[in-house]
């Protein structure tokens, strides 16, 4: 149950990022839009997702009530997220009204990144440590599964019946989560009201239930973020997800806008062959993770990513063959989240006692930041250049930083 739970909890997450972010991101292109118009509106979309952190601030500070650990502010941010896209059924065009269409989105972002932080900071109080490698591989299968439904699904039901029809599709799917999850308790004794009063509840063991003051909190969330562990692994993660950003979008738009790839059908294969294949590979990875240990895991998936944008991006002249280009959508899908199958346990690792929302979502709020960097740069950097050397770029980055970091690390050892 635990697991199909944070599985159906990511796909929620991906229905909405799947849609906006590859169909109609996608559909832009197709239709004239620059690529600096595109970036900044999937920059704009993750504006929202930067603040986690104050999100997990609130959660952690209202973690406990009666409705069970948590699940008060997963509802509340489902529901609210919900009655956002509502609004896109009112859009007729969504290129003339682009402006619009990224307000909506934008909002809709906002209760969706309360949303993930409360869930994952559930994810990481429930789970035990020696199950986060597969735990972390079927909420990011769920996600998959989710941004396959949103980019092929919704790109298919835009191109054939109108955007209408693919926004209706989207609330229809949200509101039907929405209710499982709120008919779906933690607790068998759990309320279905989300009150915070706990003196008469019978789970109450003293501190183990009591909401931390925000002093506390933040002191707490202070010391594990600056930690000179937690510094060294999480720059080096924030990188790889800056330039996995970056090459993404760059690849996306020379596709679309210089090789002259349909929209629908790039769209189509993101979402299906690209993530039925990435959805295999990423539960093998949860496995692995488990039993490896998700810091070796995450080092060969490192190497293997900065190979694949070295050797690729070289390889730019021949993107021109469907079949290099092909093979370049479904390896990067394989890449980006069997690298985060491996780095989110170790993430969650680091997380202290009774801030772990706080501090995880901290660390995702940077890394978002880096996702929104890296739409925006990749705009700017299509309007000077071109992917593949944008994605040659990106993999020096990454390979002197891996060098850097095993050099420093060498020297620690050798001075001990």
């Amino acid at each position: 149950m635990r697991y199909f739970t944070f599985f159906y909890l990511y796909a929620m997450q991906g229905i909405p990022a799947g849609f906006a972010l590859t169909a109609l991101a996608n559909f832009l292109i197709g239709k004239g839009v620059t690529a600096l118009a595109v970036g900044s509106f999937d920059a704009l979309i993750g504006v929202p997702w930067i603040f986690q952190f104050i999100w997990g601030a609130l959660i952690d500070r209202y973690q406990f009530s009666l409705m069970g650990h948590r699940k008060h502010w997963i509802v509340f941010s489902q529901f609210l997220a919900l009655v956002t896209t509502l609004c896109l059924l009112l859009i007729k065009n969504p290129v003339a009204e682009l402006k619009l269409v990224t307000a909506i989105f934008f909002v809709h972002s906002i209760f969706a990144s309360i949303q993930d932080a409360s869930v994952d900071a559930a994810a990481i109080a429930m789970v035990p440590k020696q199950e986060q490698g597969r735990i972390n591989a079927f909420m990011r299968s769920g996600l998959l599964l989710g941004v396959a439904a949103g980019a092929a699904g919704f790109s298919t039901l835009m191109h054939k019946f109108g955007f209408f029809y693919a926004a209706a599709c989207q609330s229809f799917l949200l509101f039907v989560f929405t209710v499982l999850t709120y008919l779906t308790k933690i607790d068998r004794s759990d309320s279905y009201m989300p009150s915070f009063n706990l003196k008469n509840d019978k789970k109450n063991h003293g501190a183990k239930t009591e909401n931390p003051n925000l002093k506390w909190l933040f002191t707490q969330l202070y010391n594990g973020i600056v930690h000179k562990n937690s510094l060294k692994t999480f720059g080096m993660i924030a990188l790889v997800y800056l330039c996995l950003s970056i090459f993404i979008r760059s690849y996306t738009f020379q596709l679309i806008h210089f090789l002259h790839w349909d929209d629908n059908q790039l769209s189509v294969l993101q979402g299906t062959w690209g993530s039925m294949i990435t959805i295999l590979v990423t539960l093998c990875g949860g496995i692995i993770a488990d039993r490896i240990g998700a810091g070796k895991l995450q080092f060969l998936v490192m190497i293997a990513v900065i190979t694949f944008f070295l050797v690729f991006s070289s390889l730019g002249h021949f993107w021109a063959n469907r079949t290099v280009s092909t093979s370049g959508v479904i390896i990067y899908s394989m890449a980006d989240p069997l690298f985060s199958v491996a780095a989110m346990p170790v993430l969650m690792a680091l997380c202290l006692a009774r801030v772990e929302g706080s501090q995880f979502t901290t660390y995702m709020a940077i890394v978002n930041l880096c996702d929104v960097i890296g739409a925006y740069v990749s705009g700017w950097g299509m309007s000077i250049t071109t992917a593949p050397v944008i994605g040659f770029i990106c993999g020096v980055a990454m390979l002197v930083a891996l060098v850097l970091q095993k050099i420093r690390f060498s020297k620690q050892n050798f001075s001990i």
